[in-house]
């Protein structure tokens, strides 16, 4: 099959259409549409960060006008989506869920080994959940024996139960605040559901699908990552089979030199853009993969919380602002929900010429933004244009 070749601006529109950023409300609006934006993305990471609203909800809010928080957690608790460690934490469509067994059974196999003490404290987590439902590790006596030396230094009756999620015994909800409830499969899973493990084909090739579908245009190197915890899977030998099919196509981008690129064979080409305006999470699937950002959008990209304070050039938490096909700033914001503030520290603008329209499809993204984090209003504290501010501001 001959290769595809685009520009680089029909590459972008293939990789924003996949992401469902060609144009606010690609996927509808009310609670239907929370499932749609899952079901196509196949997964949308969560963060439990909570500067500004966690990151899954802004997922949504990018993409959903009327969204509400409580949709998503309607969602989960009907059983059509879970929650499962892929290659970050994330929500999947419920009927995906046999692509998850074996990552369980690949952390099962590949787990440190146990000791009978530990063996003995997970069957007795394990037996707990069994009779008594959900359980959150509070509900477990301090089983620490020396004091933590760290953030990830969990006590046993934690780790016990993180290694039971993993290796599939036990499920993961949450509760109002966001806390992790653990519960047995048999209370979650709809009874229709298809348990059958897929066979390691089955498993590429689904790995494969569902990262072009939502990444649009990919290399062989955001596969690998989705697929970074099974070992010896099979995601190049298959890929290698779909081409042959004609499934796939092989894709040139004028200007990049890359690894191969990938699509689906299925995906319409000729995508036009409305020009919105989006503030992303950095943990939007169009931001997950920096190398990305620099080759097809000539954005350099990272977030700066795990960054020390000294080294950030943007701030703590930096969210990518883009309109239409271009990413314009970024800006380090917190909410203050006690006195309904929207804190934004520095509002960054790139080198860019913006023209009105674009300030004033900004301006609006500001507004939902605010609202979408239970504020009233707007504090700006820094920018590197202050024209721009200024015009921004003339809308409020």
């Amino acid at each position: 099959m001959q290769d595809l070749r685009l520009s680089k601006q029909e590459a972008r529109r293939i990789i924003l259409n996949a992401a469902g950023l060609a144009y606010r409300g690609q996927f509808g609006t009310g609670p239907e549409a929370v499932y749609k934006v899952i079901n196509h993305l196949g997964f949308v990471q969560l963060d439990t960060n909570y500067v500004v609203e966690r990151a899954h909800h802004q997922v949504m809010a990018a993409r959903i006008p009327d969204y509400n928080p409580q949709w998503l957690t309607e969602l989960a608790n009907e059983g059509e989506i879970f929650e499962f460690f892929m290659s970050e934490a994330g929500y999947l469509p419920m009927h995906d869920f046999r692509f998850s067994l074996p990552l369980k059974e690949s952390f099962t196999l590949n787990g440190k080994p146990l000791t009978p003490a530990e063996k003995a404290l997970m069957k007795q987590v394990f037996d707990r959940a069994e009779r008594e439902g959900p359980l959150m590790v509070t509900d477990f006596e301090q089983d620490r024996l020396q004091a933590s030396t760290g953030w990830w230094d969990w006590r046993p009756a934690k780790v016990a139960l993180e290694r039971l999620y993993l290796e599939g015994h036990l499920m993961i909800t949450r509760n109002k605040t966001f806390k992790k409830l653990y519960d047995v499969p048999l209370n979650l899973l709809p009874p229709e559901i298809d348990l059958t493990p897929p066979t390691p084909q089955e498993h590429a090739r689904y790995i494969i699908r569902r990262t072009l579908g939502a990444l649009g245009i990919s290399s062989i190197k955001e596969m690998a990552w989705r697929a970074r915890f099974v070992k010896s899977n099979m995601v190049k030998a298959e890929l290698e089979c779909m081409l042959a099919e004609g499934d796939l196509k092989t894709v040139n981008v004028d200007g990049l030199k890359t690894s191969p690129l990938y699509m689906l064979a299925d995906r319409v080409n000729e995508v036009q853009l409305a020009g919105d305006v989006f503030i992303l999470s950095p943990f939007d699937i169009l931001n997950v993969f920096r190398h990305r950002l620099k080759q097809f959008f000539d954005f350099d990209y990272q977030i700066e919380c795990f960054v020390p304070a000294p080294k950030r050039k943007y701030g703590y938490f930096s969210l990518p602002i883009l309109a239409g096909d271009t990413f314009i700033a970024r800006m380090d914001a917190k909410a203050d929900r006690k006195n309904k503030q929207l804190l934004i520290h520095n509002l960054h603008f790139e080198d860019l010429n913006l023209e009105d329209r674009v300030i004033e499809k900004l301006a609006g993204a500001f507004k939902n933004f605010i609202f979408f984090n239970q504020c009233l209003d707007v504090t700006f504290t820094k920018t590197n244009r202050p024209d721009y501010l200024t015009a921004i501001r003339a809308y409020f």
